[in-house]
């Protein structure tokens, strides 16, 4: 039986097994991520669920400031370490660690997707709850495949795209119809509807905007199903980047400034990494550093400070960075003419990548507003909901302090 086949069964029997007898419980943590959810969103009218949430509990005015490099893996990983990408290790969605020089990982390969070799060197918030006794359930959450340190959580499944939003709502609220003593004090929730949306039609588009209906409809429903089952929950609902409109037109080809064959490529797109061929290092160099026409390159050790990256041996020798907007590729690899929808990855501070955060719950201080907040942060909230000592991070503890009661 499929991945999927199991979920929807699973899904089923939640819903006949109904609530169970009212017994004291220790208030869960869940925590929502929904991908490519862009801040501003939550003010377009369609998601009338999350937007209460948002007025009712906390939300961090314009935006939750991504990690760089603003893509799924790296900062849905930032979350949960508290740890920006250039020490967590996940340092894009695509990556090589030159010691598994035979090895790359990419997000289609599932038998790297689940190795903990790329992930061992952070924790993740469902390890220290786990480590500290406490159950703990991820539903697709990336990076939550993997035994990461040699620890699993309590309840997992391996992520299959085809499961419908409601399909894991109800997934994760089974878990939560256990026996009390079964069920998880931390729960992940993981979306991405909207993200694949707003790459295939662009963020400001009608099917974006029917992705965004059908999640908010599936945190109705994780509400209705908590509700009717007795239990009060602390909601955590993050996003890991926003989305920015690309074109065809709008593309820097690097065959027109670098001979193409003297470099490994490892990413396009809106970040170049590059490793020039032993030999031509001076060649691209002289080509690729410094600003130019809508894309910024640096050696990996002069990249701005405040982007957090570049000491990690696996990123790249050369990283460009494309202006918002902007695209880079090769003329062997990029199409113009397919080139539509949305991207991300762009500089963190652009208002374009910055990403959802509502916190709502007993926990939270009600109608609380945020103007700055990191991905960094989430971590060090989560483990004070779970009266946890995480690990240290590049988040501060203090700078949410304020908004849980």
């Amino acid at each position: 039986m499929s991945v999927r086949s199991l979920a929807i069964l699973f899904a089923s029997l939640t819903l006949l097994l109904g609530a169970p007898g009212a017994r004291a419980q220790e208030r869960p943590v869940i925590l929502v991520g929904i991908d490519g959810f862009r801040a501003d969103y939550l003010d377009r009218g369609v998601t009338p669920t999350l937007s209460r949430l948002a007025a009712e509990g906390v939300r961090a005015e314009g935006g939750m400031r991504p990690s760089f490099p603003s893509v799924t893996f790296p900062n849905f990983y930032t979350l949960v370490t508290g740890l920006h990408p250039d020490r967590h290790g996940l340092v894009y969605n695509m990556m090589r660690d030159p010691d598994l020089p035979d090895r790359t990982f990419t997000l289609r390969d599932r038998a790297e997707v689940m190795d903990r070799v790329w992930y061992d060197a952070a924790e993740p918030i469902w390890v220290s709850a786990e480590k500290a006794g406490l159950r703990t359930a991820t539903l697709f959450w990336p990076g939550s495949e993997a035994a990461i340190g040699g620890v699993r959580p309590t309840y997992w499944l391996p992520f299959e795209q085809t499961v419908p939003s409601l399909a894991r709502v109800n997934i994760l609220l089974g878990w939560f119809t256990l026996p009390i003593e079964e069920r998880p004090r931390l729960a992940t929730l993981y979306f991405d509807i909207v993200d694949s949306a707003g790459h295939r039609y662009g963020p400001g588009a009608p099917e974006t905007d029917a992705a965004l209906t059908e999640v908010d409809a599936a945190v109705a429903a994780l509400l209705a199903g908590l509700e009717a089952r007795g239990i009060e929950a602390d909601l955590v609902i993050v996003a890991d980047h926003g989305m920015a409109p690309v074109s065809g037109e709008r593309v820097v080809f690097l065959d027109d400034r670098i001979d193409v064959s003297a470099v490994r490529g490892s990413t396009e797109g809106p970040v170049a990494g590059l490793d020039p061929l032993p030999g031509r290092e001076a060649e691209v160099e002289a080509a690729l550093l410094g600003a130019g026409e809508h894309m910024a390159c640096w050696r990996k050790a002069e990249i701005p400070e405040r982007l957090a990256y570049g000491r990690n041996p696996r990123v790249p020798a050369i990283v460009c960075l494309a202006e918002t907007g902007w695209l880079i590729g090769s003329r062997a690899r990029t199409d113009p003419a397919n080139i539509r929808g949305g991207a991300h990855g762009y500089d963190n501070a652009a208002p374009e990548m910055r990403a959802l955060f509502i916190g709502h719950g007993p926990s939270f201080a009600p109608g609380t507003r945020l103007t700055e907040m990191d991905s960094v942060d989430v971590q060090p909230l989560l483990g004070r909901l779970l009266g946890l000592t995480v690990p240290a991070g590049d988040g501060r503890a203090q700078d949410t302090a304020h908004i849980v009661r």
